[in-house]
């Protein structure tokens, strides 16, 4: 029975990190457009998104990231000891994935820490949904336990990643063009 409590926290920490994730990115857009603003109001904005953006990274998003990965790894070994299913080495390649991007956050964090900030609003709003495509793709493999299912997943995750790509497109269009 001890799975199921760890299938619960792990559940908990895997959204907590997520909405990490999600937000971090966030913040740096508006770190981003703050860069535009005149002083005092630039220099504002930046000290408070920087504290905002060291209070999430530190107090919610890397504590998540490891208990998720703690509690993942308990999880698979209680339930499959050394038959792991081959969905389960995909989901596996996914979140090495999702921490690969978790460190390229971390790099982002770093830089507007120390006030370079290298990246536009527009690419920032763009890296912001790969988090999104790895979260649909985790579920359905977690959920389908099919790898050929899988690859339709692949394909509606493609698709939804154009989706997201023209929205974006559409989105700076729309604010270029504003007043």
């Amino acid at each position: 029975m001890t799975w199921i409590y760890l299938k619960a926290i792990h559940i908990i920490f895997v959204v907590t990190w997520f909405s990490g994730l999600f937000y971090i990115v966030r913040l740096f857009v508006y770190h981003a457009e703050a860069s535009d603003q005149d002083e005092p109001k630039r220099s504002i904005l930046q000290q408070q998104y920087k504290i905002m953006e060291r209070r999430l990274w530190y107090g919610i998003t890397w504590p998540s990231m490891i208990i998720t990965l703690i509690t993942g790894s308990w999880l698979a070994l209680e339930l499959y000891r050394v038959s792991v299913p081959s969905w389960l080495w995909l989901k596996l390649a996914l979140v090495l994935g999702l921490v690969l991007y978790h460190l390229r956050c971390h790099a982002l964090f770093k830089s507007y820490q120390n006030d370079k900030t290298g990246w536009s609003s527009i690419r920032l709003r763009m890296w912001n949904e790969v988090a999104t495509l790895f979260l649909v793709a985790i579920v359905f493999i977690v959920v389908l336990k099919n790898i050929l299912s899988f690859w339709w997943g692949l394909l509606g995750m493609v698709l939804f990643g154009l989706l997201l790509w023209l929205a974006i497109r559409i989105y700076k269009k729309s604010r270029v063009n504003k007043p």
